[in-house]
């Protein structure tokens, strides 16, 4: 099957838009892009810096509360502004001057040369490029990952460490595993290190999946994985010894997409999953699902998908449960440090009753 990825959509059509160079009035662009008209950038990729920087103070005066829903609430607002600025790419290069060179640029685009794209897209491709590029790296791998353009990647490992853990005691059989989500495949890496023969790894992201086809064909001995694109369990078909699971942490109150389906989760998610697991795990099979106690304490929710299916799902049981406290956020960050260390990671094993 040839999957197609993911890509921030281009802007072909000719629409008004407003010039800004270096020398141009910051404060009436700033009241253009207020009143909803788009920026385009002519001469240097750092006039976009600045203006994108003078957006972000003005509305840091207009939101001065730091609590996690204010946060929230101001990262909404300056992510719907900021992508009225504007860059046009010619020839898959950016136009303007100075400009980092990011191969996503003809990677994602090669039906077309010429468009243009909102500033912070832009930015974001070009994050992701020197991480491509690059690569990053995993403790508990023990190596590099490559990670495709819109794929999520953890950059915090407490809860892997967990999971890792807990696999080096786990005397289940291994003959097969799936890995729901599997992101950039980092749970699916640790189980073939620890000899599980089949392992099967399911997203919803194009991108997830045509990133790790990639670093398998560089690294052989994770051939053992195979890949399929669909929601939760897509269209497997068969029963596993172990059902890997670590979904998002915080229930959403707005529509979700992008990489915000690796942070936020709707009122289905895991009524959905546990009705499907039953069905594709085996009798002595287990569940290991690495969750948070974030929504708790950003008082998102009072109460824990996995332990309302204990207590009212009646398909499966508690066997074990691991926590681990989240290591202190560094004291140049900007959000909730108060937040960040009462935060708890969770692994839950379960099986059926």
């Amino acid at each position: 099957m040839n999957i197609q990825p993911k890509r921030p959509e281009p802007i072909i059509s000719e629409i008004d838009v407003v010039t800004f160079h270096k020398n141009s009035n910051i404060k009436d662009t700033l009241e253009a892009i207020l009143e909803g008209e788009y920026i385009l950038i002519v001469d240097f990729y750092s006039s976009g810096l600045l203006l994108i920087n003078e957006l972000k103070k003005y509305l840091r005066k207009k939101n001065t509360q730091t609590n996690f829903h204010n946060q929230r609430n101001f990262r909404n607002t300056f992510q719907n502004l900021s992508n009225k600025i504007l860059l046009d790419i010619s020839n898959n290069k950016l136009s303007v001057k100075k400009s980092p060179e990011i191969g996503w640029l003809k990677k994602l685009y090669p039906d077309i040369k010429d468009f243009a794209l909102p500033f912070p897209k832009v930015q974001g491709l070009n994050s992701a490029w020197q991480w491509y590029e690059k690569g990053v790296f995993i403790p508990i791998l023990k190596t590099k990952i490559y990670p495709y353009y819109g794929t999520y990647f953890p950059t915090r490992f407490e809860h892997l460490e967990l999971f890792e853990e807990w696999l080096l005691n786990y005397e289940g059989e291994k003959n097969s595993a799936i890995d729901i989500g599997i992101g950039s495949g980092i749970l699916s890496f640790l189980m073939a290190n620890h000899n599980f023969k089949n392992i099967t790894g399911t997203d919803t992201n194009p991108n997830s999946i045509i990133g790790i086809k990639e670093f398998i064909a560089k690294n052989p001995e994770y051939s053992n994985i195979n890949l399929k694109l669909g929601n939760l369990f897509a269209d497997i078909d068969t029963s596993t010894d172990l059902i890997v699971f670590n979904p998002p942490w915080l229930p959403s109150k707005n529509e979700i997409n992008g990489l915000d389906n690796a942070i936020y989760y709707d009122k289905n998610l895991f009524s959905d999953f546990f009705s499907e697991a039953k069905k594709h795990l085996n009798t002595e099979g287990k569940i290991a699902i690495l969750f948070s106690n974030l929504s708790q304490i950003t008082n998102l929710s009072n109460t824990n998908p996995i332990e309302e299916e204990i207590n009212n799902g009646g398909n499966f049981k508690k066997d074990l449960l691991i926590k681990k406290s989240v290591k202190p956020a560094s004291e140049k960050t900007k959000r909730d440090l108060n937040r960040r260390a009462d935060e708890i990671v969770e692994l839950w094993i379960l099986s059926h009753k």
